[in-house]
């Protein structure tokens, strides 16, 4: 897994440093990238020390802490605290992953939390994903029939049609796995990347739709599927185990037959 990296021109200063309060026995010491919009310096590293005793278990913990109680100007974003959202997405100790499933106790020494890597920061640990979104809205990742649902009831399938789609629905879209895929930081802005490709997918595999055909059409392009290079840091780096490079896999499977 590649750790996190800043682009060569990146100047990260030492930050300013908070020590525990007097008594502790049980620290831990948390280094975090700062950066603000409003402010003319170089990003930078600021070091916290924390009590684990007067900490909750997780990574998501300490930053809350350190927000409410050490330095309120942290910023970050957070919600659901059970790996549902997707918002907590970060790079800690060289990974990406959800700051609420990551145990402090699973980092050995200091804690190192960055921002989603190769991604515009808007600012300290939030990056911008506009350009994410705009790509997943460009595969139209919504049931797409000409076919009119039955009046009395639901679209249905069989167990063996909805099982195709185990693996693919419970994507959260934290995008960890695009921001560690080199092919992405590469060619982010044509290359789809494996998040919105796992989506992409989701929909081609369900047996509801009807849109197979242009849905491939669609991805048809030298940029937008075929930069994937099977380097699986997405599948690795999925906090919620799944296996985007797979959906990928299976996608170029399709266009293989279809050419057959």
């Amino acid at each position: 897994m590649a750790e996190f990296s800043l682009p060569a021109n990146s100047k990260v200063g030492k930050g300013k440093s908070y020590k525990a309060p007097a008594g502790a026995t049980r620290k831990r010491a948390f280094s975090i990238y700062r950066w603000s919009p409003d402010e003319t310096a170089n990003p930078r590293m600021d070091n916290y020390e924390l009590d684990l005793d007067a900490c909750g278990p997780m990574v998501l913990d300490a930053l809350i802490k350190i927000k409410n109680e050490v330095d309120p100007s942290l910023t970050f974003r957070r919600s659901c605290r059970e790996g549902i959202c997707g918002s907590c997405a970060m790079n800690i100790d060289g990974t990406n992953t959800l700051a609420c499933l990551k145990p402090i106790e699973e980092v050995k020494g200091e804690v190192r939390i960055n921002p989603l890597p190769h991604m515009p920061v808007v600012k300290d640990l939030v990056p911008d994903l506009s350009q994410a979104y705009a790509q997943l809205r460009s595969v139209e990742p919504w049931l797409q029939s000409e076919t009119a649902a039955p009046p009395d009831g639901e679209r249905l399938q069989s167990k063996e049609e909805r099982s195709k789609l185990d693996g693919l629905w419970e994507c959260i879209l934290c995008f960890c796995c695009t921001t560690s895929c080199p092919s992405y930081w590469w060619n982010g802005d044509r290359y789809l990347g494996p998040a919105v490709l796992l989506q992409a997918y989701r929909w081609i595999a369900d047996s509801r739709d009807e849109a197979t055909g242009a849905r491939l059409d669609a991805l048809q392009d030298p940029f937008k599927l075929y930069r994937c290079h099977t380097i699986m840091n997405c599948t690795q780096t999925c906090p919620k185990g799944l296996n985007p490079a797979k959906a990928i896999g299976e996608i170029k499977k399709l266009m293989l037959e279809r050419e057959i």
